[in-house]
Formats: structure tokens, C-alpha cells, sequence
């Protein structure tokens, strides 16, 4: 009782305390933006690079080439041999890793706030001094091809998922799978890393996160120290990228595989993502995806498929709601033994069509939005979840001012929003809908 009290208290105060770090960005003169997120509890800083380019900013026939070249960027600079940088991070007592999406590419490190000034010099020689040599080329291929292999070749959902994609993004690079074709990974090389490498790796198109304990004025002198003379890219381009057309007719696939351990099916509906100074309808798409899929004893597909109707053994909703560009709105059901995929998906249509009807129960309604203002008040104990929420939000479009905003604007978010927002993405003209099944098996 004393927690339940304590939880709905934390979250009652939740507009006063949640949102509110303490933020300071700037940018320098050779364009770079940096944002500075103090947590002084713990003398520990993370230092993140936020490149805007990501996959979907990969040119025809050349895909997976920036995640090829984030493993490429951990080999030798003008001022570090291969490896110093994540052997330097490690000998220090931290850790470092990088990451690649549709939308970004970002590199950080989490160590004692007072190296901070060795990340940044690491980090920018890295940025325009990469020194790569033919057998890195051909390393790091295999290495990505192997990564492949294992994360998306061996694994028959990941190649389904894969093929759903691009059924969904017919024209947007969104289509593309992050890691590459195989058959293109297979002919990246020098030329292709390096004019990728050059064309955005500059400090213009590059977002500085530093988070905890640390103080601007610092972290912008140690910034404009190691970063400030580094020259801007002057042909760096604004993002240009190819729109999607309008859907016109919904859109079906069937996988087969002999690998299949367990048959679903899945449907992705096109939605619109945050936009800046525009983000009440992925607010209230973030509800209805907790509402018909979050918790399956509470949620409306869960508690009806799984308990009272026992159709399913797992369903699920899920909204990307961080996207440069249009991302989507996913449901997913897995049949119980029996259950054939189509009487899975007649049972999926006839649950949406009934909350269509009816709407969201207030008292489920009421709970989820405790529950969202907890999860984010608790996410602030994270000093780099706290870095990335920021990170990501900037490289696809946001502002400081949005992700400040966003959780004022997710506890406005009312029931009619929510069935605004439903009626606005469940255009079945804009769905893709697939099944995976072993070969000729359950139908």
C-alpha cells in the first residue's frame, strides 16, 4: 500500500520534477551543436557524437554503407592506432560503443567526468582523421557480412521483418534494411567508406550530447578546444530524401520458411512521427499502442485474446514514434495451437473494429498515464538514457524545447485524441499485412 501511495505521488508531481533538466546548448562557429545536460549525483559523464546520416541517407546500390563504416571508425587516425580509442576508454574505467540507424549514426562514451577532455580529443580526431588501409576493408567486411549472417540470414522472423519492410517503404530508404543487402554489403570498399566518410563526418553535421556531471562553461571550452578547429563541411547538403508515394491499396505477404518455430501475424499501418512544435498526435498514437498492446492482461487485444477468448498466446502493438519521416504503427498476434493464421487475423480486425466502437476503458485510460509519467520520471536515474533522449530527438528533427515539451504533452493527451489518432492511422489502404509460417503450414 505505502509504494502504491508513493508511486501515484511521484507521478501527481510528476509535471514539476520530470522534463526540467537542467540543459544549455549552443553552437560553435564551424556549426557544430552541443547540448549539455547536467546530473551532478554521480562524478560520471557520457560523451555521445551524433552524426545526422544514417542508412536512409545511403545512396541506391550502396546500402549498409554507414554502418560499414561505423566499425570502420574505430580503426587507426591521424593520432591513435587501430583500437587506442576503445583500449583508452576501457583502461579508464569506461566503456564505448556506437550504433547506426535509419536516422543517425552515433559514437559515445561513459567514463569519470573528469576525462572528459580526452573523449573529446579522441573523438575528434576520429571525426576528420581516419587513416584506413586496404585490410581494413576486408576485416570489418567480413565482419558485417558475419553479423548478418547471424542476426538476419539464420534468423527467418529478421528476414521476414526484413521483407515486410520493404513492402511497407516501396520508395523511402526506410526500406532498406539498416545492416544492407547482402548482395551490396559484399561490394563495399575504400572509395565507397571514404566518400561516405567525407561527406558527412563534419562538424556541421555533427550534435555534441555531454551528460552529467559537468558544467557548460567547461564543456564549451573543452568543445571549442578539441571541435572548434575542425573546419566545417562547405558541401554538406541539406538531408534530401525520396517520399514515399501515396498507398492506394493495402498490401499483403506471406513468408514461408522451414525454420519457423511459431506462425504470426503482423501488420504495419503507415503513421505520422513527432514533428517539431507538433506532437499531440504521436502523443496520443503512444497511448493507443499501450492501450490495445502494452500489458496483455490489461490491454484490449491481451485481456480479450489471450484470457477471455484464448485465440492467442501473445499480442502486441507498437508506435516508433522518434522518426525523421514516416514511420508506423504495428499489431501483432501469435495464434494458440489450433488457431489458424487467418481466424488469428479475423480475431485481431473484429477486436480493433469493437474498441473502434467503444473506445478506451477511463479507468485503463487513467492507469496508463500514471504509468507513462513514472516510467519517465524514472528514466531520468539513467544519466545516459537521459543523453540519448535528447541525441535522438535532435538528429531527427526535434528541438530542446520539444523533448522538454513532450512529456507535458503526452499528460494532455485525452480519450478522444486517442480515438482521433486511431481513426487517423488504421486506414486499412495503408496497412501491410504478412504471415510467417513454416512451408505450407498453418493457414
Amino acid at each position: 500500500m505505502f509504494r502504491k501511495f508513493w508511486i501515484v505521488a511521484l507521478c501527481l508531481a510528476g509535471s514539476a520534477v520530470f522534463g526540467k533538466e537542467t540543459v544549455t546548448n549552443f553552437t560553435l562557429d564551424n556549426g557544430m551543436d552541443v547540448v549539455v545536460v547536467e546530473d551532478h549525483r554521480a562524478p560520471v559523464v557520457v560523451h555521445t557524437l551524433w552524426y545526422r546520416v544514417g542508412s536512409a541517407d545511403e545512396v541506391a546500390g550502396k546500402s549498409g554503407i554507414a554502418h560499414f563504416l561505423e566499425h570502420l571508425m574505430f580503426k587507426a587516425t591521424d593520432t591513435l592506432a587501430s583500437g587506442e580509442l576503445s583500449d583508452t576508454v576501457a583502461a579508464n574505467g569506461g566503456s564505448d560503443n556506437a550504433f547506426t540507424s535509419y536516422d543517425y549514426t552515433a559514437y559515445y562514451q561513459r567514463v569519470a567526468a573528469d576525462r572528459l577532455g580526452l573523449m573529446m580529443q579522441m573523438e575528434a580526431s576520429r571525426m576528420t582523421g581516419l587513416q584506413l588501409q586496404p585490410s581494413d576493408i576486408v576485416s570489418e567486411r567480413n565482419v558485417v557480412i558475419e553479423e548478418r549472417n547471424q542476426r538476419t540470414e539464420n534468423d527467418p522472423g529478421a528476414l521476414f521483418r526484413e521483407q515486410l519492410r520493404a513492402s511497407q517503404y516501396m520508395n523511402h530508404r526506410y526500406g532498406v534494411p539498416i545492416i544492407g543487402w547482402m548482395h551490396e554489403i559484399e561490394e563495399l570498399n575504400m572509395d565507397d567508406a571514404m566518400a561516405f566518410y567525407r561527406q558527412y563526418y563534419a562538424p556541421n553535421n555533427a550534435i555534441l550530447v555531454v551528460a552529467g556531471d559537468v558544467e557548460p562553461d567547461a564543456v564549451r571550452a573543452l568543445a571549442q578546444q578539441h571541435y572548434g578547429a575542425i573546419p566545417a563541411n562547405p558541401d554538406l547538403k541539406p538531408r534530401d530524401r525520396t517520399q514515399e508515394p501515396p498507398q492506394l491499396s493495402p498490401r499483403r505477404l506471406t513468408f514461408e520458411d522451414p525454420r519457423v518455430a511459431q506462425p504470426y501475424v503482423t501488420r504495419s499501418y503507415l503513421a505520422p512521427e513527432r514533428d517539431s512544435g507538433d506532437q499531440d498526435t504521436a502523443a496520443a498514437l503512444v497511448y493507443l499502442a499501450e492501450i490495445l498492446g502494452g500489458s496483455p492482461a490489461t490491454s484490449v487485444l491481451g485481456a480479450k485474446l489471450q484470457f477471455d477468448e484464448t485465440v492467442a498466446i501473445y499480442t502486441g502493438a507498437s508506435y516508433g514514434a522518434t522518426s525523421l519521416d514516416d514511420t508506423g504503427f504495428n499489431l501483432v498476434i501469435v495464434p494458440a495451437e489450433g488457431v489458424s493464421l487467418q481466424d488469428a487475423e479475423d480475431a485481431m480486425d473484429r477486436v480493433i473494429a469493437e474498441f473502434m466502437e467503444t473506445g478506451p476503458d477511463p479507468a485503463t485510460f487513467d492507469r496508463i498515464k500514471m504509468q507513462l509519467r513514472a516510467s519517465q520520471i524514472y528514466s531520468q536515474d539513467n544519466v545516459e538514457s537521459i543523453g540519448q533522449r535528447y541525441g535522438r530527438a535532435l538528429t531527427q528533427g526535434l528541438t530542446v524545447e520539444d523533448v522538454q515539451a513532450w512529456p507535458d504533452i503526452l499528460q494532455a493527451v485525452t480519450a478522444d485524441d486517442v480515438m482521433a489518432a486511431a481513426k487517423l492511422v488504421f486506414d486499412e489502404k495503408k496497412s501491410v499485412t504478412g504471415w510467417l509460417m513454416t512451408e505450407g503450414g498453418n493457414q
